[in-house]
C-alpha cells in the first residue's frame, strides 16, 4: 500500500478488524499461545504487542514459521496464516521461559497500556490478552490485581468481569478479593451498577435484546429466609426489585448449588455470581479450553485467555492454544457486530 502509515482510526471504514494481542508474561507462555494464533487463519490483522525476538523463539519452538513486519498503523485487508505484526515492547532483562524476572514487570504493564491506549485511540478493534503473572509485577513494586482492574483505570470507568463458553455466562459481583472481604463489598449500589453493566453489554455486545439474568446468593441456601446469613434479605432482594422495577428480567437470589442444573440453565442468558469461585469452578470444569474472560463496561472490546501463564509448560511449545483461540475468535465477532453496527447508523 503506497503512501504513509493511515491516520489513527482511519482503518473504521474498513470491515477487516484489527486485533492487538498483548504477550503476556515474557517467561509464560504467552509468546507461544500468540505464536500459534498467528498460524491459523483467523480473519482479522492481528498485531502482536510484545517483544518481536522473544517472539521469534517462541515460533521456533512451536515449529511454526513465521513472518513478522513491524506494525505501521496502515489497514490491510487480507492476513495470510502465518503472518504476523509486531508493535515492539523492549524487555528489561534477558528472558528464561518458566523464570519470570520481575524486571520485565515494567515491560508487561507498559504492553498492557499501549494496548489500552490503541484501542481507546481507534487504531484498534479489541484486544486479546494473554496471561501475566499478578505475583511477578507484585514483586516489582506495582499494585496489580490483574488486566480488569487495569483496563477499568486506565479506561476511567467502572467493569465488570464476566466468563463465557458456548454454554454458559457467568459475571461477578466481585472479584479478586479475600473472602472475608466480599460481603462488605456488595452494596445495593454496587450491584445496581454491576447488573445495569450486565444488561447493557448482553444486549449491545451479544445481541440478546430482552437479556434474563440468574443472581446467586451470597450464602448457602441464598440464606435459608435469614437463618444462613441476611445478605440476601437486607441487600441483595431489594437491589434486584428496585431494577425489577425499570423492566430487567431478574432470577433470584438462587441458590448457588441448584442454580447450574440443566433445566435452570434454559432460564436465562447470564448469571451474576457474588464471588470468583462461586461459580467459575463450575464453567471451568466443563469448558476450560472454550471459555473466555470478557470485560463489560470497557469503552473498547477485551477478551483474554483462561488461564495463567503455566510456567511448567513454557518454553516446551506443548502449551494448549484452545482458550487463546477462542478468545480471538470471541474478540473477532464482538468486534465485527460492533464495526456492522457503526455501519449501519452511518
Amino acid at each position: 500500500m503506497n503512501g504513509g502509515p493511515a491516520p489513527v482510526g482511519s482503518h473504521r471504514s474498513n470491515p477487516f478488524p484489527v486485533l492487538a494481542v498483548s504477550a503476556g508474561e515474557p517467561a509464560g507462555v504467552g509468546p507461544e499461545l500468540v505464536a500459534r494464533l498467528a498460524a491459523t487463519p483467523l480473519a482479522a490483522d492481528l498485531v502482536a504487542i510484545g517483544n518481536t525476538r522473544l517472539l521469534e523463539a517462541a515460533a521456533r519452538r512451536c515449529g511454526i514459521t513465521l513472518t513478522i513486519e513491524a506494525w505501521d498503523g496502515r489497514p490491510r485487508l487480507l492476513r495470510a496464516a502465518g503472518t504476523l505484526r509486531v508493535l515492539d515492547v523492549p524487555l528489561r532483562a534477558e528472558v528464561v521461559p518458566g523464570a519470570p524476572d520481575p524486571r520485565n514487570a515494567f515491560h508487561v504493564l507498559q504492553m498492557l497500556a499501549r494496548a489500552a491506549d490503541g484501542c481507546m485511540a481507534g487504531e484498534f478493534d479489541a484486544v486479546v490478552t494473554a496471561p501475566v503473572q499478578k505475583s511477578v509485577i507484585n514483586d516489582a513494586g506495582e499494585h496489580f490485581t490483574g488486566h480488569t482492574e487495569l483496563f477499568a483505570e486506565r479506561a476511567g470507568c467502572e467493569v465488570v468481569m464476566m466468563l463465557a463458553s458456548p454454554e454458559l455466562r457467568v459475571a461477578l459481583a466481585t472479584t479478586h478479593l479475600p473472602l472475608r472481604a466480599v460481603p462488605a463489598a456488595i452494596t445495593a449500589k454496587s450491584l445496581t451498577r454491576t447488573l445495569r453493566s450486565v444488561h447493557a453489554e448482553l444486549i449491545a455486545k451479544f445481541g440478546i435484546a430482552a437479556p434474563r439474568i440468574a443472581v446467586l446468593g451470597l450464602n448457602p441456601h441464598a440464606g435459608e429466609g435469614g437463618h444462613l446469613g441476611r445478605e440476601e434479605i437486607d441487600t441483595i432482594i431489594p437491589a434486584l426489585d428496585a431494577l425489577r422495577d425499570e423492566g430487567m428480567q431478574l432470577l433470584g437470589p438462587l441458590p448457588a448449588d441448584t442454580a447450574f442444573v440443566p433445566g435452570m440453565r434454559a432460564t436465562y442468558d447470564a448469571v451474576l455470581a457474588m464471588y470468583h469461585d462461586q461459580a467459575l469452578p463450575v464453567l471451568k470444569s466443563e469448558a476450560f479450553d472454550r471459555t473466555v474472560n470478557i470485560t463489560l463496561g470497557l469503552p473498547f472490546i477485551r477478551t483474554s485467555v483462561d488461564h495463567g501463564t503455566a510456567l511448567d509448560l513454557a518454553g516446551t511449545g506443548k502449551a494448549d492454544p484452545s482458550s487463546m483461540f477462542a478468545a480471538a475468535e470471541m474478540a473477532l465477532r464482538l468486534a465485527i457486530r460492533k464495526k456492522l453496527k457503526s455501519i449501519a447508523t452511518d
